[in-house]
């Protein structure tokens, strides 16, 4: 029979520590672990960062282009295709279900095609330039909407082709996709790698408390009360390392995401981290305690039983 735990002791295992006694001394889960947590944190909160921000790059996108059409009159007469343009953006703007139908400058269209083609390939005697239409609709584009304004439009301009802005980046969709599901990857794999160091460091201190431990079990004391003292020490060290990897961590994604602002690229400003997005990337820390707390309770609670 376990003899009864004096109330000296009982209260040590409920709090851990008291005074400048220990019953397990902390020190021995101390050392790197809160370092580590705290590498683990910053990358946490970078990856998570970059998926939020390449959500929110594809969801501004998806909504800009979402009702967007661009037509192209492709006339290798300036007259002709002059003409053409403005009778199809007419013929658009009267349409049922059309927002707008702007024919674009000439000036805007050799400003966008300069860094591709030289400053001299908005000259026709060069290389003839379509005559661009941007057209906002009212709602999303689907097959038969967008076969019906080829239909329409090619009654006004008969060289006009009529393609949906959203197809056009498709394939950059997709590699956002792909990076999003990445970021996610490294977030899971980060969590993993977090839970396996406190698992280690859990088990070395448990082997080097070994014969405190039972002593602590031969005068009455429970698993959970050895195991409280393991999860509480693992807490300290996580909430510790947990704040300095988000200092770290918002660091870097402020340091990047002014980088990124300054391009002034239409798809990186909508990739701006909102409010909330801040907000998720605080409760990192918190999670990375409860996940380190959770994973030294189990393991010690496991490993006790193993060793009675």
């Amino acid at each position: 029979m376990a003899l009864p735990l004096p109330a000296a002791l009982t209260d040590r295992l409920n709090r851990g520590m008291t005074g400048d006694a220990e019953l397990i001394r902390q020190a021995r889960l101390s050392g790197p672990m809160p370092w580590v947590i705290a590498i683990m944190v910053a990358l946490t909160v970078i990856a998570a960062a970059a998926g939020l921000a390449l959500s929110n790059t594809a969801r501004s996108a998806s909504d800009e282009l979402s009702g967007g059409v661009t037509v192209q009159v492709v006339e290798a007469n300036p007259v002709a295709r002059t003409r053409q343009a403005n009778a199809a953006a007419a013929r658009l703007q009267a349409t049922p279900g059309v927002l707008s139908a702007q024919v674009v400058s000439q000036d805007e269209v050799e400003r966008l095609i300069e860094p591709w083609l030289g400053a001299r390939a908005g000259d026709d005697q060069e290389i003839p330039i379509p005559a661009l239409i941007d057209v906002r609709l009212r709602d999303r584009i689907d097959g038969e909407t967008l076969g019906a304004l080829r239909r329409l439009v090619r009654e006004s301009a008969p060289s006009a082709r009529v393609d949906a802005q959203s197809t056009w980046l498709k394939p950059v969709f997709g590699a956002i996709d792909s990076l999003r599901w990445l970021a996610l990857a490294l977030v899971v794999l980060l969590g993993f790698a977090l839970a396996a160091a406190v698992l280690l460091a859990v088990r070395s201190a448990l082997g080097t408390n070994r014969d405190t431990i039972e002593i602590v079990h031969l005068l009455g004391g429970t698993d959970t009360q050895v195991a409280r003292i393991f999860q509480r020490s693992v807490g300290f060290d996580a909430l510790g390392g947990g704040v300095l990897g988000l200092l770290v961590g918002l660091v870097v994604v402020l340091f990047f995401g002014n980088r990124f602002s300054d391009l002034g690229a239409g798809l990186v400003g909508g990739g701006a981290l909102q409010w909330y997005d801040w907000v998720t990337l605080a409760l990192v820390p918190a999670a990375g305690v409860m996940l380190a707390m959770i994973t030294a309770r189990y393991t010690v609670l496991r490993a006790l039983q193993r060793m009675l």
